[in-house]
């Protein structure tokens, strides 16, 4: 059974920094993408950071110099550093693990955690 844990999440001053943890056990794909995703109220979930197994990335243009995500294999750990946060910034952060290349595409995704909040202020 895939699980994966999200933490990190906190209320911060715009400018300021954040890192998201995401612990990931139980899948066993050879080849496979985690990726980092939010979703504001009212709002649909987006693709923010993906990565592959090869270290691979791909992000999404709102975050691009500002987030960067990374893993480290020995502890299966997914990792979301954030800086200059940004008001719209603001969001539950969720980590998702699929089969196969990266992808921000949500619905590409079958295994989810169960979110983070993060909260930047003006």
């Amino acid at each position: 059974q895939v699980q994966l844990v999200e933490s990190g999440g906190d209320s911060v001053q715009a400018g300021g920094s954040l890192r998201l943890s995401c612990a990931a056990s139980g899948y066993r794909y050879s080849t496979y993408s985690m990726g980092w995703f939010r979703q504001a109220p009212g709002k649909e979930r987006e693709g923010v950071a993906s990565i592959f197994t090869s270290g691979g990335t791909r992000y999404a243009d709102s975050v691009k110099g500002r987030f960067t995500i990374s893993k480290d294999n020995a502890k299966n750990t997914l990792y979301l550093q954030m800086n200059s946060l940004k008001p719209e910034d603001t969001a539950m952060y969720y980590c998702a693990v699929r089969a196969g290349w990266v992808s921000l595409n949500p619905d590409d995704y079958p295994h989810w955690g169960q979110g983070t909040q993060v909260t930047v202020s003006s």
